[in-house]
């Protein structure tokens, strides 16, 4: 039997798109609004994943979107979400947040503090179910004093740990402390790939090195080896590469 080819690619986080405008400052892994890679559209199901900075008091207004399932991980600060579905709430580190826009929704997401940065992570996921019904799903990722362990945040599975979405895709987040080692290993290997984003500190996966903000994805791969050069944390989402 022929052994899968396993394919790495490393990302440096100063190769990403960027934009500012001044309220915002954007650092895109994929291409988005004015910035286009055409080596860079998606990888697998995995469309958008941005970087986001908000200034204190400014944010985004009210906005479309439709079949495309979005994740919002804030990484300091407040988002204050408003949606035309009756949700209405802040978000702060610790949580996370799913819509499934579907059929479509609008939504506003605003930094509500005036003197304090918001910054997060915006990831697109496409959808393996078109034109369901728009849902809104907040919830607490219990990651607090979980050093080096694996917590998974978003699954296919209403049931499962964390939230869920219209994909068979698998969010999964680990703060680990120098020197510890760990793995990750895929869950539908012979079918998905992994994209792990540097959220902080200095890492080797696979004997590649990411510093803060780089990223690494992985094809044919079962699992993949970690090791904590620093103190620091991975973001890793597991998707189909055909869909």
């Amino acid at each position: 039997m022929e052994t899968q080819k396993i394919v790495i690619t490393k990302y440096p986080a100063g190769e990403r798109g960027h934009v500012d405008h001044g309220w915002l400052k954007a650092k895109h892994s994929f291409s988005f609004g004015s910035w286009f890679n055409e080596d860079r559209i998606h990888f697998g199901a995995l469309r958008v994943l941005n970087d986001d900075t908000v200034a204190p008091g400014m944010g985004f207004g009210t906005h479309p979107h439709d079949n495309m399932e979005i994740v919002t991980i804030p990484l300091s600060g407040t988002v204050r979400h408003r949606d035309n579905i009756g949700n209405e709430g802040n978000i702060t580190r610790g949580e996370i947040q799913i819509m499934s826009a579907g059929t479509g929704v609008t939504h506003s997401e605003f930094n509500p503090n005036r003197d304090q940065e918001l910054k997060l992570f915006q990831i697109w996921i496409i959808p393996n179910k078109r034109n369901v019904q728009p849902r809104y799903q907040q919830l607490d990722i219990n990651a607090k004093d979980k050093k080096n362990e694996w917590v998974q945040l978003v699954s296919p599975d209403p049931n499962d740990e964390g939230g869920w979405i219209h994909q068979e895709v698998w969010f999964n987040f680990i703060d680990m402390n120098e020197s510890d080692s760990n793995s990750f290993k895929l869950k539908r290997p012979e079918t998905h790939g992994v994209y792990i984003m540097d959220i902080s500190g200095k890492f080797e996966v696979e004997n590649e090195n990411l510093n803060d903000r780089d990223a690494l994805s992985a094809a044919g791969a079962t699992e993949l080896s970690i090791k904590a050069i620093s103190s620091g944390s991975l973001l890793a989402i597991e998707v189909p590469l055909k869909f």
